[in-house]
């Protein structure tokens, strides 16, 4: 039988047929629903761990218990989680273990654009890589086998474009596997030095095999046609060639990208006239094939930077060009902005009038630093909020302190904000970090966190309380506030400000999304109040607009939070009854 599937849930596929038991991972887009998909089947266990490296060292627990294991992240969770990554190489497995990275090519939703291949190498670990979601869900499974054949983790690399995109998918039946016996073995699990010393030359002896392996495994597979033009390529640039050439091109079509093969490639270059290479971001194929011997062309016709297409590659390939439409007029951009009602924006909008500088973090409240309320001075990483504004105040000294903060996620700071708090308690600094709580990890599409009482599956369990773990780690100072209360968050913050010591505010009330969060109807504009002044535009809600010089609120969007009429001084927002 055959199921349209996204590529993430034909991974999710090839996880159930290969009897993977245990499924760990933190969300993270375009990765997220990989381990939403897989929840649904009751023969996986499947959890969100605290972050990236938990989930990692979960996995890895299971597949040296005796079930095969999965966890997923996308490129940049796979730093956090290179730590246990790069000694997992050495320990080997028990039980298979695939590791799942989505790469961001474009930068769609993310704040780099690595190429996750360079960690395979680095961790010598094999890698592989589907095309579409047929690929998907059978190098998921093929994945698991290289695992235990070989004795090593495998890294499963998707895409946006592969991950996000769907194809059809024939699916079978679960491979019910019993859990292979667990052995004591130091020599194999314990990677302190002298141990470590001799797994290193297993690791070296493996790589050997895995290469030989690649030049025969069918996840490499040429498709032959004309021979003046040879292509080699993985992923979704595979695709867009073929769409571009068709016929007029022959195909190395690699599956498993680390490692690379040797005589396979030789074979196929010395068949074909002239031979590309077409991967997005870095050379790492073509560098391979130029470390062979083989003449390609690659990153001096085809660019370091973003997302390939079909268009993109015609026009390098043969200056071909599409005819577009143009519009006469000119459209506005439509950049990505806080949602109508989102309980950051009161927040943000106060931190704007102070003037604070502020040490912003990983969520969709980085929007914040967009105007009007541009409201966020860097953003680095997970946590980095946290730990850097400790270091620009220690760096700068005298009255620093007093006027900057950190902001900070909820699940952000249960994923790594709770050690740079740790850090500001233990050395006295003095400075004061805000945790937006909205109840839920609201960027990647509402998934729970620690502190939100339920797990992916909905069960109820136990819930981290923000307040008591701040005062365990050593902050005295800790308070909550609405930040649909412009004057109570303001005042908060400028007294938290005013004080020589650590402290905590925590920002709560729900996401406006959530099922749960009942509104208030929607607020109206007294026409002969409005002047015109636009003060309600600095909020940049999405529900107000200016129309013939008076505000107009969008009926369909206003869930009537009230901060707009609370900077009108003319009264001219109201609620229903009040305009009445």
């Amino acid at each position: 039988m055959k199921k349209l599937l996204l590529g993430n849930e034909a991974v999710a596929r090839g996880l159930y047929e290969a009897g993977v038991a245990i499924v760990s991972s933190y969300p993270g887009t375009p990765s997220t629903e990989i381990t939403e998909a897989a929840a649904k089947y009751p023969e996986i266990y499947a959890e969100w761990a605290p972050n990236e490296k938990v989930a990692t060292e979960v996995a890895i627990g299971s597949a040296i218990g005796g079930k095969r294991a999965f966890c997923g992240m996308k490129h940049v969770g796979l730093n956090v989680a290179a730590d246990p990554l790069f000694t997992a190489s050495y320990a080997g497995v028990n039980a298979g273990l695939v590791i799942g990275v989505a790469d961001d090519p474009g930068m769609h939703s993310s704040q780099n654009e690595q190429d996750s291949r360079h960690y395979a190498i680095a961790a010598k670990v094999p890698m592989v890589e589907p095309s579409d979601s047929e690929d998907a869900c059978a190098f998921t499974k093929a994945a698991y086998e290289i695992s235990e054949q070989f004795d090593t983790p495998v890294l499963l690399r998707m895409s946006t474009r592969i991950s996000h995109s769907q194809s059809l998918v024939e699916v079978g039946e679960r491979a019910e596997l019993p859990a292979k016996e667990y052995v004591k073995n130091p020599a194999k699990y314990v990677m302190m030095p002298a141990f470590a010393k001799a797994k290193h030359v297993v690791v070296e002896e493996r790589t050997a095999k895995l290469t030989e392996f690649a030049e025969t495994t069918e996840l490499n597979k040429i498709f032959w046609n004309d021979t003046k033009i040879g292509v080699i390529a993985a992923g979704s640039t595979y695709q867009y060639a073929r769409e571009v050439l068709g016929d007029k091109a022959s195909y190395l079509k690699l599956g498993l990208v680390n490692p690379l093969p040797v005589q396979l490639i030789r074979d196929f270059a010395a068949k074909v006239e002239t031979l590309y290479v077409i991967e997005e971001l870095d050379d790492i194929i073509e560098t391979h094939c130029r470390k062979i011997g083989v003449k390609v062309i690659g990153k001096e016709l085809f660019p370091w930077i973003g997302e390939f297409s079909q268009k993109l590659i015609a026009e390098k390939l043969f200056g071909a060009k599409e005819n577009t439409f143009t519009f006469p007029e000119t459209i506005p951009p439509r950049p990505p902005v806080l949602c109508a009602g989102c309980p950051h924006r009161g927040l943000f909008f106060v931190l704007n009038q102070l003037k604070v500088t502020v040490s912003g973090d990983i969520g969709c409240y980085t929007l914040g630093a967009s105007a009007p309320l541009s409201a966020m001075d860097t953003t680095i990483c997970m946590g980095a909020s946290v730990s850097g504004l400790h270091g620009f105040n220690m760096a700068r000294g005298g009255d620093s302190a007093s006027k900057s903060v950190a902001v900070i996620g909820d699940s952000t700071f249960i994923h790594s904000g709770i050690t740079g708090l740790i850090n500001i308690a233990y050395n006295q600094g003095h400075s004061t970090v805000i945790i937006l709580d909205n109840s839920i990890t609201g960027m990647t599409g509402h998934q729970q966190n620690p502190t939100t009482g339920f797990t992916l599956r909905g069960d109820p369990t136990a819930k981290v309380s923000l307040e008591k773990l701040c005062d365990a780690v050593g902050i005295n100072r800790v308070r909550v506030v609405d930040p649909y209360n412009l004057a109570e968050t303001r005042k908060a913050i400028e007294e938290e400000l005013a004080v020589e010591e650590p402290s905590v505010i925590i920002s709560r009330r729900p996401c406006a999304l959530l099922k749960y969060v009942k509104h208030k109807k929607p607020l109206k504009i007294v026409t002969e109040n409005c002047r015109g002044c636009k003060a309600c535009l600095r909020l940049g809600c999405p529900a107000i607009s200016v129309v013939n010089g008076k505000a107009m609120i969008d009926q369909t969007q206003c869930v009537g939070c009230g901060l707009c009429a609370d900077l009108c001084k003319f009264h001219a927002i109201a609620s229903e009854e009040e305009s009445k």
